[in-house]
């Protein structure tokens, strides 16, 4: 039975999905971006400060899931500019150890807001 994950210590949806969703013991997280929580506002930053606010998103996500960044199993990451690469590189290694989850990163077209970077998971619960 699947279970949606809402919570307000984490960016509201703009549209209509769940920021998680729990099933069969997996936590399905939706693509988060550098969203300030409390006012649910973009955060415009270089690409190592959108990715570190992107991933306190999803960390929080987790959490309020039953989970953590150590039981992540598939990331994506969805950049504006291939060339920020380096940068979310260097913020995505603190957050996340070996073994590493599995992970694609490509650069997307256009992100909603303008953002530079969204990042979806799944993990285990």
């Amino acid at each position: 039975m699947k279970t949606a994950i809402s919570i307000p210590g984490a960016p509201k949806p703009v549209a209509p999905y769940s920021q998680a969703i729990v099933d069969q013991g997996f936590v399905f997280v939706s693509g988060q971006g550098a969203v300030d929580p409390v006012t649910n506002l973009y955060q415009p930053g270089d690409i190592r400060a959108e990715t570190e606010r992107t991933l306190e998103n999803v960390k929080t996500i987790l959490r309020a899931a039953g989970s953590s960044l150590e039981k992540v199993t598939k990331v994506n990451v969805y950049l504006r500019d291939i060339a920020d690469f380096p940068g979310m590189n260097e913020v995505y290694s603190r957050f996340f150890a070996a073994p590493y989850p599995a992970r694609t990163t490509i650069q997307a077209g256009a992100l909603p807001n303008g953002i530079a970077v969204e990042i979806d998971c799944i993990a285990q619960q």
